[in-house]
C-alpha cells in the first residue's frame, strides 16, 4: 500500500504523523507529507488506515 497527501487541502492539524510517525511526517511549513514514495510498511498498515480516517481534512489517500 502507498499513500499520497494532498497538500491543498491540508490544514496541519498533524494527526497523521501522531497516529503513524513511521509514513507521515511535517513538512517545513507543518502540514502533513508522505515520507519517501509513501509506501506503507506492513506492520504499519492499521495505522496508516486509522490516520486517513481521522484526517479532518480528507487530504489523504491510499493509491
Amino acid at each position: 500500500m502507498k499513500v499520497t497527501v494532498d497538500a491543498t487541502r491540508c490544514d496541519g492539524y498533524g494527526t497523521c504523523f501522531d497516529v503513524c510517525p513511521s509514513v507521515f511526517r511535517s513538512d517545513e511549513w507543518g502540514y502533513a507529507a508522505a515520507d519517501g514514495d509513501g509506501t506503507v510498511p506492513d506492520a504499519d498498515l492499521d495505522k496508516a488506515r486509522r490516520a486517513i480516517s481521522l484526517c479532518a481534512e480528507q487530504a489523504i489517500r491510499e493509491i
